[in-house]
């Protein structure tokens, strides 16, 4: 239940001013006499004239009691009063608790969140109240979140400034038995801003909340949504993303994005949120050797760790090399079975073990085959030693090789006992061997073990001191299956039975293609489970950037055991250069659930209007009021109203001008300016206004024209022919003008007009998916055919000498006119392209960047403005510098 609360002044020193109405009291007390109709003849100059000298008369009593209230209406606006509600059991008086939620899901809008906590620090500071913060995040220190001690409100903005969303849950628990471990003096009012998922004591929290006794107000904002990884069994060129949020958020639209190492775009996906639905599934192209390119995916325009998925060797396709006999049937083949398990996720070749190694696989796989002697062998171990990963599987050949052998094959973990192991042979079984339990230091940790897979014959290991460190997997008998050992950087893996059916029936099973891709993972200098923890290289931040991990960042175990992100462990990239491995935050969650508070719990959301309210407008209109009807009664009292002309002046002057339609055409005439179409989207909206703004400025500083701010123009109603350029961005959601529209734009073109198509999702305008929603845009348009810029089109020399067209991002085609254009100075009518120009020109009023451009950073962004002085210097100055193209035919006449 809420009431209308004390009335706060923003400026209390203007209240001061009301000393001099006493002064006023005195100057406004006088008035000059009524003036005197007087008649003059000439004849009577000096006749009928009144020797009478007049004093100045008193003002009317009611008059000064009117202009008093008009000064104090004037003072009380400058003193910037409001009016706002507070709790009913709320005082200026009481103390103001500031509940924050800094976690994960509170980093998607956590400058509007700013911006509301500065609202209340505001508020609270001109009711002189005593602020404490409470953040519920644990910070990256390691520590627990601790309250900070009741300060003036100035001095919790320093406080407030400070917090930052943390890449790991909050530690509400913790913070409940802060809350009520508080001393009970002082009742306290409390706002919670919290991130709007449910750690499972988000209710315990509220419910200490309101043992403060001044009441709970909830608000609530955007809550990030979770990119998942996906599956492991991936095909080769696309990759299965799902994203997930809160239930009932509303419908909206989302994107992923695949990126390189530098930040390169590599491939994006778009899809839907329907107003119900909790998840999505986009699929990501990644054809040719792009996948194993890609280093990060990412949710667009959504800064945090939970739309952040690094990616490491895991999900790389990495090149796998097959050698070995290939059998008459392919069922009987001691590869077929190998090339089923890993055709997925790795790209196979098959070989020569000599033609292999010239292609550098990763991994590589021999079927019952002994390495051979010579330089085939020495480069084969060389491989080895450079990181690479061995996979050998037994059989007859290998079995009889190491009968015979008086060399032991170098390239094998353990050395090999003459004769093998056999149901129903000299050293034989009774039955066939199930496998045993895989332990928790070897790479096939964690994996199901099925009961129905056993082995029928097997190559034994020669006993030694470190071959139970070797031994990877065993049989129920405790006989090695499975041994691997270092090599080098690489290492060099002995299955101890066929890679067909013929010794086991373990090919034909799922546990088969699960250790295959253990295997083949060990590739690029990986490391076993138990070998060594992995020390962290880099971090997320709250914000999903990459950085150095802090003091309290420790090494993440290699044992095996899934860990949760927190500060000990934020996620980030783990182990060194060769064998990183990642861990990410959205995985480690449990499914989202949506917070929702106790009774008793008044709730809010972030971006409703304050609904405080300023008393300035409706102070000022009053002082308006009482002036214009001061001036009507002075205007009386002199008798100048008895025309009537004064009274229509001030009537017409109350009359809207009928003209205020046509003030942005004014404006637009009377100087030059940037326009940007306005799409209806705030965001983007907003973008293309701070580009252009940002642009202008630059074309100020480095040439001689002047640019004035950037116009937004609605196509369908304000006029278009006053701006050199109109950028248009494009967005699939944005409807198609109109006729009326249309014809505007077309006559636009004609006189030399050009429009600048921007897609801003890098991917060519040729393209399928922006080709189909330009055509539906510019159904209508009269449009040139279109050709990609070269080196020697004008706008690639209009001011600069440029090889490339950069925005944000790069490498996609821009496309002008086709040929030469007829009139309008050679201008093409339009540009097209998708590298978002709008986001790499923009900037905040300190002159920072508000996007990144991937992947050249700052010499990227550069470029990208002087592309864009060359397009302002191409729409104003026209084709001028295209016979920069017929200079040297020109010096060679001149030379004649």
């Amino acid at each position: 239940m809420l009431s209308i609360g004390p009335l706060a002044l923003a400026e209390p020193w203007a209240l001061t001013a009301t000393l001099a109405l006493p002064a006023l009291w005195l100057l406004l007390r006088v008035a000059p006499p009524s003036p005197r109709r007087v008649g003059f003849p000439a004849l009577r100059l000096l006749l009928g004239l009144d020797g009478h000298e007049d004093s100045a008369a008193r003002t009317p009593w009611w008059v000064l009691v009117l202009r008093l209230a008009l000064a104090t209406l004037v003072i009380a606006a400058a003193a910037g009063p409001v009016l706002h509600p507070v709790p009913v059991s709320a005082s200026a008086g009481q103390p103001l608790v500031l509940v924050v939620d800094d976690s994960w899901a509170a980093a998607r809008d956590w400058n509007a969140r700013r911006a509301f906590l500065d609202a209340r620090l505001a508020r609270a500071e001109r009711e002189g109240r005593a602020v404490m913060v409470v953040p519920t995040t644990p910070p990256a220190d390691g520590g627990p979140p601790v309250p900070s001690q009741l300060m003036p409100a100035a001095q919790a903005r320093s406080a407030v400034a400070a917090l930052t969303p943390k890449p790991w849950p909050p530690d509400r628990a913790t913070v409940a038995a802060h809350i009520r471990a508080l001393p009970r003096d002082r009742v306290a009012e409390v706002v919670w801003l919290a991130d709007g998922v449910d750690d499972g004591h988000g209710t315990e929290l509220a419910q200490a909340l309101q043992t403060l006794g001044g009441g709970v107000e909830m608000v609530l904002g955007r809550s990030g949504r979770l990119l998942l990884p996906p599956a492991e069994t991936i095909a080769h060129d696309r990759l299965e993303i799902r994203v997930q949020r809160l239930e009932g958020d509303g419908a909206e639209a989302v994107a992923v994005r695949a990126l390189d190492g530098s930040g390169r775009v590599l491939a994006r996906a778009e899809g839907n949120l329907g107003a119900t639905a909790r998840e999505t599934t986009l699929t990501l192209v990644l054809p040719g050797d792009l996948g194993n390119r890609a280093a990060r995916l990412s949710i667009e325009d959504e800064d945090g760790a939970q739309s952040t998925l690094l990616l490491d060797e895991r999900w790389r396709r990495r090149l796998v090399g097959l050698a070995g006999e290939d059998a008459a049937a392919p069922l009987l083949s001691a590869l077929t079975y190998v090339e089923r398990a890993l055709a997925p996720g790795a790209e196979l070749r098959r070989g020569t073990l000599a033609q292999l190694l010239d292609g550098a696989p990763a991994a590589m796989v021999l079927a019952d085959m002994p390495v051979p002697s010579g330089t085939t062998g020495q480069r084969l171990g060389q491989w080895v030693d450079q990181g690479g990963v061995l996979i050998r599987f037994a059989g007859p050949m290998l079995a009889q090789a190491a009968i015979g052998g008086a060399v032991p094959d170098p390239l094998l973990p353990v050395r090999l006992r003459g004769g093998g192991r056999s149901l129903g042979g000299a050293m034989s079984w009774t039955t066939p061997q199930s496998l045993a339990a895989f332990t928790e230091n070897t790479p096939f940790a964690g994996l199901a073990l099925p009961a129905d897979v056993t082995v029928t014959a097997q190559v034994l290991a020669e006993p030694s001191l470190d071959l139970a460190e070797r031994t990877w997997a065993r049989l129920a008998d405790g006989t090695p299956l499975v041994t691997g050992a270092r090599h080098g950087k690489g290492w060099t893996v002995l299955v101890h039975t066929t890679a067909n059916a013929s010794w086991s029936n373990l090919a034909l099973s799922g546990l088969f293609v699960d250790m295959l891709k253990r295997l083949v993972e060990l590739s690029d200098g990986g490391t076993v489970p138990g070998e060594g923890p992995l020390p962290p290289t880099l971090v997320l931040d709250g914000f999903g950037r990459l950085v150095a991990p802090g003091a309290a960042a420790t090494a993440l175990p290699n044992d095996g055991v899934t860990v949760a992100p927190g500060p000990r462990h934020p996620p980030g990239l783990y182990g060194d250069d060769g064998g990183r491995r990642a861990l990410n935050l959205a995985p480690s969650l449990p499914p989202l659930a949506a917070l929702t508070p106790p009774a008793g719990v008044a709730l809010g959301h972030l971006g409703t209007p304050e609904r405080e309210r300023d008393l300035r407008p409706p102070l000022l209109a009053a002082a308006l009021a009482l002036l214009a009807l001061d001036l009507l009664l002075a205007l009386g009292l002199r008798g100048a109203l008895r025309s009537g002309t004064a009274v229509a002046a001030i009537l017409l002057s109350t009359i809207p001008d009928s003209r205020a339609a046509d003030v942005a055409a004014l404006e637009a005439a009377l100087e030059t300016r940037l326009a940007y179409v306005r799409t209806g989207d705030a965001a983007i909206d907003a973008k293309s206004a701070a580009g252009l703004a940002a642009l202008s400025r630059v074309v100020g500083e480095r040439s001689t024209a002047s640019l004035g701010p950037p116009m937004a123009v609605d196509l369908e109603r304000d006029p278009v022919l006053f701006f050199p350029l109109l950028y248009w961005p494009v967005t699939p959601s944005q409807t198609p003008p109109g006729p009326q529209a249309v014809e505007r734009l077309n006559a636009y073109m004609r006189t030399g007009g050009m429009i600048v198509f921007d897609t801003a999702d890098q991917a060519d305008p040729a393209g399928p998916m922006p080709q189909a929603t330009l055509r539906r845009l510019t159904a209508g348009l009269v449009l040139p055919p279109l050709a990609p810029v070269d080196e020697e089109h004008v706008l690639t020399r209009s001011f600069y000498l440029l090889k490339d067209t950069p925005g944000r991002f790069v490498g996609g085609n821009v496309w002008v006119a086709d040929g030469e254009v007829q009139g309008n100075d050679g201008v093409s009518p339009v540009v097209m392209g998708g590298n978002d120009w709008a986001g790499a020109w923009a900037a905040d009023s300190g002159g920072r960047p508000l996007y990144a451009a991937v992947p050249g950073g700052e010499r990227q962004r550069e470029l990208a403005y002087r592309f864009g002085v060359n397009l302002v210097m191409y729409a104003l100055t026209g084709n001028y510098k295209a016979d920069q193209v017929h200079v040297p035919a020109i010096m060679e006449r001149l030379g004649r």
